[in-house]
């Protein structure tokens, strides 16, 4: 039986115990000296990107102290003879001087006496080497060289855990640096901050979210756009037994319709052009957690098949695959646009409503809990203060009523942006909330947050040529309240035949965009039409009518 049988084994456990390279010599050294007579014990790592040489570990066995350099810098012939070396795999016995004669850089500054060197190779290369120094009048024998010869492999897997270690921290730094950087930006210090309006206009919601958050069921928000949707989905997410899994938001309307698939349910290598690799979607992704389908509305009708069968079965197949994944998640949808309507127009499924709709929570826009606007005024003007590195300043009680009279059809995310840019206007020396918010949006009137915009009729011009001395409306107003007559005449409808967009001979897109930009609110006029489901939210089981 080889002698040395039990100092390898002693030396392998030692090596894979610990993950730090420091403990691990700590360690070995004292067993090496039973059998070799070494002073110190180096492991250098090699520098692939800055060609050099650095020590990681050092251990000193006996007299003396370590070395005071811990890097050497190498020219680029040195280092490619030094990576020839470990290549080629060989042990290197000689006394230090001529070690450093041959491989300058190899040894660092300091020791002398006769040195022992081997390389140490992992499967992408030369990764550093394994210095034993013997200082006189101690000297290797070749019995020594031979024995050596066999333990570099467990310095190796020494270096790697090592080296792995150190990634793993450097990524986790990077993470954290950019959370931090990210919370800079928002302003904020945590991303589960209390919810601005938790305690006003925004309580009875959170009060469905309570209701629903620890039941697993799909939960649908109603919200105008800026409204805050997201904020009420991740609250439930937080509030949950799923908040240590993930959460994924997917905006459904900001995704090309030829990728959907791809997209929600991942693809298999070479399953269509492109896929050069496997793709996990954002089901697989968000397993154990919550899955955030913003915009729902926007899904075209195939997509919405194929999410229904994930709804039902909690299983998927990834496009180009055979095989059923099983997923645990639950899903929390939200929409601006009038899902009954849709339903009726056959631009929304049925049964899909019936499966994302189990708990639908409505979210109040902001003109509507006016109560809420100082607390998140003061929010997002400290917040930008901090974004922007200004002074934090508060508005002041007339800037409060000019928040409180402006309409808000940009909801929260509007609030956000004047207050930013009544920060940045200010440079420092005061909120400049009147110039920010600038003259109001046409069709707006400047009334309390709480009551609903309605059209303006604007000021009154005089020396009209058709009537001196009487008013006259712009070409927006006139728009705007043509547009409100065939609103009140199609019951709030845009698109299909009885819509208002077919009343005025005009591109659906056309009309909606022509509406945002008059500020005209299509709600105010929605009725029941004959034929129509009860609620205009939540429609009656049934089925459609013909």
């Amino acid at each position: 039986m080889d002698r040395f049988m039990p100092l390898r084994l002693e030396l392998w456990r030692e090596a894979c115990r610990h993950i730090e390279i420091e403990q691990s010599l700590e360690r070995i050294a004292p067993v090496l000296l039973r059998e070799l007579p070494i002073d110190l014990l180096l492991v250098r790592r090699i520098d692939l990107h800055r060609p050099g040489v650095e020590t990681v570990a050092c251990a000193a066995c006996q007299k003396g102290s370590p070395p005071k350099t811990a890097r050497s810098e190498l020219a680029p012939r040195e280092f490619e003879h030094l990576i020839s070396w470990c290549h080629r795999g060989e042990v290197a016995h000689r006394p230090a001087e001529k070690l450093e004669a041959w491989l300058p850089g190899l040894l660092p500054e300091g020791p002398e006496g006769d040195v022992l060197a081997g390389p140490l190779v992992s499967r992408e290369g030369p990764i550093g080497v394994v210095l034993l120094v013997a200082r006189a009048p101690h000297r290797f024998r070749a019995e020594h060289e031979t024995l050596f010869s066999t333990l570099i492999e467990p310095f190796t897997v020494a270096l790697e855990n090592d080296h792995r270690l150190r990634e793993i921290s450097t990524l986790r730094e990077a993470a954290e640096a950019d959370r931090l950087s990210l919370l800079s930006r928002l302003g904020r210090s945590e991303l589960g901050e209390t919810i601005v309006g938790a305690d006003g206009g925004l309580r009875p919601t959170l009060e469905r979210v309570d209701l629903v958050a620890g039941v697993d069921v799909p939960v649908l928000i109603f919200g105008e756009t800026g409204s805050g949707k997201e904020v009420i989905a991740r609250a439930i997410h937080s509030r949950s037994h799923r908040s240590a899994g993930p959460f994924l938001r997917v905006n459904c309307g900001a995704i090309p319709p030829g990728l959907i698939d791809s997209e929600l349910f991942g693809h298999e290598r070479g399953s269509f052009t492109g896929a050069v690799g496997e793709r996990r979607g954002w089901f697989e992704r968000a397993h154990g957690g919550t899955l955030f389908l913003d915009e729902i509305g926007e899904l075209p009708l195939d997509a919405q098949v194929r999410l229904l069968r994930v709804l039902q079965d909690g299983t998927l197949e990834r496009v180009g695959g055979h095989r059923q994944i099983s997923v645990d998640v639950r899903i929390v949808a939200a929409t601006h646009r009038d899902l009954q309507a849709m339903i009726l127009e056959r631009r929304f499924r049925e049964d899909l409503w019936y499966r994302i709709a189990v708990f639908p929570i409505e979210l109040a826009p902001l003109r509507d809990r006016a109560e809420d606007l100082p607390a998140l005024a003061v929010h997002f003007a400290l917040r930008a203060a901090k974004r922007f590195g200004t002074p934090p300043l508060l508005p002041s009680p007339r800037d409060l009523d000019l928040l409180v009279r402006y309409p808000w059809p940009g909801n929260v995310r509007e609030l956000a942006a004047v207050m930013e840019r009544a920060v940045i206007l200010g440079n420092g020396r005061a909120l400049e909330v009147e110039r920010a918010l600038g003259p109001l949006p046409p069709g707006r009137t400047a009334q309390s947050g709480a009551e609903s915009a309605v059209p303006s009729r604007g000021p009154e011009r005089k020396g009209s040529p058709a009537a001196p001395g009487a008013t006259f409306a712009t070409l927006n107003q006139a728009m705007a309240r043509h547009i409100e007559v065939a609103l009140v005449q199609t019951h709030g409808r845009i698109e299909g035949p009885y819509g208002a967009a077919a009343l005025l001979d005009i591109n659906p897109h056309t009309l909606r965009a022509r509406m945002r930009k008059l500020r005209i609110d299509w709600r105010r006029h929605r009725r029941n039409p004959p034929g129509a489901l009860e609620d205009a939210r939540f429609p009656a089981a049934g089925p459609l009518p013909s």
